[in-house]
């Protein structure tokens, strides 16, 4: 397993699958949630065994709606729920906005149970302050050399990283589940958005900017589809191109109507490169230290505590042994 790719977990599209695809009713016996404890353990027992990487990264939200984005679009993320540790994002001095959602607090409890079992397990974290779990899986894709790179998320905003060179990076798309999961490649991306295959993540990043997402509160350009927004980005070599014909106009490459939209979208296209693309060079701290798997725990008694009380049991064997390369 050695040999395996550098596994990147984007961690809360985990733990919030998890908390929502495994019963309420676990918990222990003080009556403590921990389903999502539970079922993210077990999801990435499955990845590992699935996968066979070589090393294991959880990375982490530090700001679940960075300053720096919210200042270029300050709609971003206004509506979304807070997946990272359950506080209350509605509460201003977290970066929230009196109409965000809440993340249910019976996740939030789970969160410091789940980092606790992946430091016992030897699993390091990743995280970057004033910066999203997106921003440090793009560091750690754009400061790998050597190794191919798996990224597992829910969130197509991560397939802008799939590329061939310097090494192979692909996402595990598990947004149907983790036993359904995904693999998309440069070839995927462009079979399934229209974008050129050469340059499938920038093309994805670019198709998304024009198509916007209501999800994330990015408006995009209005009029342009996805569809629309797959054609144009198509017939140019770089964003910068492409914004070029733009200002300059009269390229045969854009018709008038498409550039009339865009150009009424000018001060929306100048903030969303900034916005829509994962930062390559996020400050990224750690807790542990990233360690070659195979590998046994690093704090055995710390896990047997923390199963006995939390009654994880079952769920942390399944972690360690498929870390340890053992059968479950």
């Amino acid at each position: 397993m050695s040999d395996g790719p550098v596994m990147l977990l984007d961690s809360a599209s985990l733990w919030f699958r998890a908390f929502y695809g495994v019963p309420a009713s676990l918990t222990a016996d003080d009556g403590t949630p921990v389903n999502a404890v539970r079922g993210f353990c077990d999801m990435v027992a499955r990845l590992v065994r699935a996968r066979q990487p070589g090393t294991v990264v959880a990375c982490l939200d530090r700001d679940w709606r960075p300053a720096f984005r919210v200042r270029a679009i300050p709609s971003y993320k206004a509506h979304r729920v807070d997946t990272s540790n359950g506080i209350d994002p509605s509460d201003p001095n977290t970066g929230g906005g009196p109409d965000a959602e809440a993340a249910p607090a019976e996740l939030g409890v789970q969160v410091p149970i789940i980092l606790d079992v992946l430091a016992a397990a030897g699993v390091p974290t990743a995280g970057a302050e004033g910066y999203e779990a997106d921003d440090v899986i793009g560091t750690l894709c754009a400061t790998e050399a050597t190794a191919p790179v798996e990224v597992v998320s829910g969130d197509r905003d991560l397939l802008q990283l799939v590329r061939e060179e310097p090494t192979p990076t692909r996402i595990i798309y598990i947004a149907r589940g983790v036993s359904k999961y995904e693999v998309y490649g440069p070839e995927e991306v462009a079979a399934r958005y229209g974008v050129p295959v050469a340059r499938a993540g920038d093309g994805y990043a670019e198709m998304a900017m024009l198509r916007g997402d209501p999800s994330d509160g990015l408006p995009g350009v209005p009029g342009v589809g996805e569809k629309t927004a797959a054609q144009v980005v198509s017939k140019f070599d770089s964003w910068a191109d492409l914004i070029g014909a733009v200002v300059e106009g009269g390229d045969p490459r854009l018709s008038s109507a498409v550039r009339a939209k865009m150009v009424k979208a000018a001060e929306y296209l100048t903030v969303a490169p900034g916005v829509v693309r994962v930062a390559p060079d996020a400050p990224i701290d750690w807790t542990g230290t990233t360690r070659a798997l195979p590998h046994e725990s690093v704090d055995t008694d710390r896990l047997a505590e923390l199963s006995e009380r939390w009654n994880l049991t079952g769920s942390v064997d399944r972690l360690t042994a498929a870390l340890a390369g053992r059968d479950a």
